[in-house]
């Protein structure tokens, strides 16, 4: 029998740990699925350009994968049960199944966090996943000259939505609120050009506002103000799904998986965590943070792990540091901010055009990696080792 990898999510840590599995381990000693709800790899750090009504390439996982030997389900992951090593899962004709695995990786994600406030569940809109990014598209289309748009939360997210939005669309009234005060964690030359694109774009900022209520056509601040809103488009932070608790998985009070140095769940040592839903602590002692570059170090990590313990390696260590931020200011601007080993911002920044293009050339360089899954193939895969490191799991060789 060949070691079953199963890799739960085809986000950016998911679809490119699979390929990267594919790509250096032999398919003769391994069978390797991935578990999607979707059919295709969804852009998440472009998907308020969607929503904008920009028109973005989609790609298909079945064409990402074809030719690796990855096999592609697509279904929604319903639970975990660690203990037998299987995954429930729940097919698009509604049909419920079961997955065995050697070893699972675990990169599920993230969503936005609707709990807590009143009416975000019914009234806000988001654009952390494609359907809910298409279904703002849409309210946006039908919105006339005038219309008011609110955008909540400061963090990269936050930012970016409005500015996009702003820029696309200036014939609404965008504005965004923030519980503190916009940039804050930006060098002071950084923070000045931020509020400077905030005003060259029109773009009205509420700033130590928090919202306690969104209603139909407005939002309600802490302190009763009412803020006007034909759209309220949430990013006031992101929750894991509840699946790796109920499992019985350890994790933080985050829902989050607590992981080793490796990636590996610290109660059960066939179960590997990947992108936001790993617990994860880098290299300046804090947990890593839900974005995209950490789903680039944690699937890294978690992939050479699983290679190393199956093949009989050493295991090796990848980086877990941050250099900088970068944060797109519509299609024209955009911010590249620099910070040290705690995370704090260096006093230089680099701005406009050219950090336009950097920022550009990241999203097409993430992209390309997850789109060109062989690209290297070796023409050797690795064995894998007659008895692998893997918590008590034998791989059959």
């Amino acid at each position: 029998m060949k070691h079953r990898i199963v890799v739960l999510g085809a986000g950016y840590a998911g679809a490119f740990a699979a390929g990267n599995l594919a790509r250096r381990l032999s398919p003769a000693d391994t069978e390797i699925t991935v578990v999607n709800a979707v059919p295709d790899f969804v852009e998440r750090m472009r998907l308020h350009q969607l929503a904008i009504g920009q028109d973005l390439a989609s790609r298909k996982l079945a064409d990402v994968f074809a030719g690796t030997g990855v096999r592609l389900r697509l279904a929604r992951v319903t639970g975990v049960d660690p203990e037998r090593r299987t995954v429930a899962v729940t097919g698009e004709d509604g049909e419920n199944g079961e997955l065995a695995y050697d070893t699972l990786l675990y990169a599920l994600g993230s969503s936005v966090a609707r709990r807590g406030v009143p009416g975000v569940a019914e009234y806000a809109f988001d654009v952390t996943g494609r359907s809910s990014a298409l279904r703002l598209r849409e309210r946006l289309a039908g919105l006339g000259e005038g219309g008011t748009v609110l955008v909540v939360g400061e963090g990269l997210t936050g930012i970016e939505t409005a500015t996009e939005f702003a820029e696309s669309r200036p014939d609404l009234s965008v504005a965004l609120a923030a519980r503190g005060e916009l940039g804050a964690w930006l060098s002071p030359k950084a923070r000045r050009h931020l509020r400077q694109a905030f005003d060259r774009l029109g773009i009205t900022v509420h700033e130590h506002t928090g919202i306690e209520a969104v209603e139909p056509t407005r939002a309600i601040a802490a302190d009763g103000t009412s803020i006007p809103a034909d759209v309220t488009v949430w990013s006031a932070g992101f929750v894991v799904p509840s699946i790796a608790a109920a499992s019985g998985l350890e994790v933080a009070e985050t829902g989050q998986i607590v992981v080793d140095r490796s990636m590996r769940s610290v109660s059960h040592p066939d179960v590997y965590a990947a992108g936001d839903c790993a617990y994860a602590i880098g290299e300046n002692g804090r947990p890593l943070p839900m974005s995209c570059a950490s789903a680039g170090y944690t699937n890294m990590q978690a992939t050479a792990a699983i290679i190393a313990r199956l093949t009989g390696s050493k295991v090796p260590t990848t980086g877990l540091k941050y250099h900088g931020n970068h944060i797109s200011l519509g299609r024209r601007d955009a911010i590249f901010q620099m910070v040290d080993g705690d995370v704090r911002s260096k006093s230089w920044y680099l701005g406009g055009r050219t950090a336009t293009w950097l920022k550009a050339g990241i999203l097409k360089g993430a992209g390309w990696s997850i789109v060109h899954p062989t690209f290297g193939m070796p023409k050797r895969r690795r064995r894998l080792a007659t008895a692998p490191d893997l918590g008590g799991v034998r791989a059959a060789a």
